[in-house]
């Protein structure tokens, strides 16, 4: 079968995610739609043999590359054993173990884990536990949860909600529940000569305020460590994150760290947590969770709140969430081998190394006429374009420059999807010097070509 006819069984009955389908349509639609028949490392092929550099890591899951022979064969041994069973009242091997080195590796003090299935599940599952927690407390008045301006935090209704991202969240306002946003730490706001830190103590000022103000009545507050990432991979200093930890302590409040996107060594430590020596009180786990394979998340928490949930059941204090799949064997398994390869091959220093080799493939973009800015925490790069340089006035959206640089890469063999005008690298840890150095000079010829009025 060639890509055309793939194409068309798939338009004929698929609904593809954050996608406008009508821009797939062979007739005049503005973006190629590309079938994949297999892949191996940090390349893709379709049905003509054509390969793609997944430069995104297939939205930040993947890990150790595909078709991972280590992970592979893990699968192959669980599947003969076990492929999924009930986790209410029945448990498996592979879920306490996974358990067990979650409560290991995480930050200190998260004690308990409970799983989802997904990103936007978990962050449900935290904000739930925190109302509920406190309303277990006798505390019912708590019911509002912070967040960060240009946050996201996922598509279900209560990860909506508490996201700031106005593409995924406007249409859905009326079904959304109020919360109270603060302005964002993102460094992209800094003075000229001012530093990360120092700008991002100077925004705190805002959540302290918040905090003051409605500490009484918030439950929790909630933020990417880090790197807002659906956000345009916004970034900011960890010092935010220890006065937040202080402040949360201070006035009585929840911190939860959405560490879906982030964790996993992805901001150049195992968790983005831990570089500002802290430990959230909920920590949402997802995407590399299993290497990209399954689908599967988990939520840490600690035992004093485990233990407001702990009585009589006819006292109506449990946490009644579900999910069929929750604990699933397979997605456990492949999670488990993810940490393994962690644990014994030094992931993290030669990220450190990777991450020194794309900084200086991507330092030249400074120079851009049209590049505002290029940014870099750990494994991820992003590379903002620009109308004017001086004045910062941003290209229009509706003109798509990002577009123009995602058709491009892939006539050129690489994966690249920007958000907006935001043209970032998020690669699987198996990339090489060469593989790098061939994203960075594609994505250089795109934004030549995405810039020229």
């Amino acid at each position: 079968m060639n890509n055309q006819a793939f194409v068309q069984r798939d338009l004929a009955v698929l609904w593809h995610p954050c996608s406008q389908m009508k821009d797939y349509d062979p007739a005049g639609g503005s973006l190629p739609l590309i079938p994949i028949k297999s892949a191996s490392g940090v390349w893709l092929e379709d049905f003509e043999g054509n390969r793609y550099l997944d430069a995104i890591s297939s939205w930040w899951v993947n890990l150790f590359g595909h078709a991972n022979p280590i992970i592979n064969q893990a699968l192959k041994d669980q599947l003969e054993t076990l492929e999924h069973v009930i986790l209410g009242g029945f448990t498996h091997e592979a879920a306490v173990t996974l358990a067990e080195k979650l409560v290991e590796i995480t930050p200190p003090g998260l004690d308990k884990c409970f799983y989802a299935d997904n990103g936007s599940s978990a962050i449900e599952v935290a904000l739930k536990m925190s109302f509920h927690y406190w309303r277990n407390l006798g505390q019912s008045q708590k019911t509002k949860f912070i967040t960060l301006e240009n946050s996201y935090h996922g598509e279900t209704l209560g990860a909506l909600a508490v996201g700031n991202v106005a593409l995924y969240k406007e249409t859905y306002a009326p079904l959304l529940m109020d919360v109270i946003t603060v302005p964002s730490p993102d460094c992209f706001y800094r003075e000229a000569d001012e530093s990360w830190e120092d700008y991002s103590i100077r925004r705190f000022v805002d959540m302290e305020e918040a905090l003051a103000r409605h500490g009484e009545d918030v439950c929790a507050v909630i933020v990417e460590p880090l790197v807002q990432c659906a956000g345009g991979m916004r970034m900011y200093h960890p010092v935010y994150l220890r006065m937040l930890r202080e402040a949360c302590d201070k006035y009585g409040v929840h911190l939860i760290a959405d560490e879906i996107a982030v964790g996993f060594g992805r901001t150049g430590t195992l968790f983005a947590c831990e570089q500002a020596g802290i430990s959230p009180d909920f920590l949402c786990l997802s995407k590399g969770l299993t290497g990209g394979y399954l689908p599967l998340s988990a939520v840490l928490t600690a035992n004093t709140i485990y233990q407001a949930f702990y009585d009589d059941y006819q006292n109506l204090t449990a946490f009644l969430h579900s999910h069929s799949y929750t604990g699933n064997a397979l997605a456990c398994r492949a999670a488990l081998t993810s940490i393994e390869i962690f644990q014994t091959q030094d992931i993290l220093g030669r990220n450190r190394q990777l991450a020194a080799v794309m900084a200086k493939a991507v330092e030249h973009f400074n120079e851009h006429p049209h590049v505002a800015e290029v940014r870099q925490t750990g494994m991820i790069v992003a590379i903002e374009l620009i109308k004017n340089k001086q004045t910062r006035e941003a290209f229009p959206w509706q003109q798509r420059r990002g577009l123009s640089v995602y058709r491009y890469a892939l006539s050129r063999g690489v994966l690249l999807r920007p958000l907006g005008n935001v043209i970032y690298f998020m690669p699987p840890y198996v990339i090489n010097e060469q593989e790098i150095q061939l994203m960075a000079d594609v994505a250089w010829q795109g934004i030549q070509l995405a810039v020229q009025d």
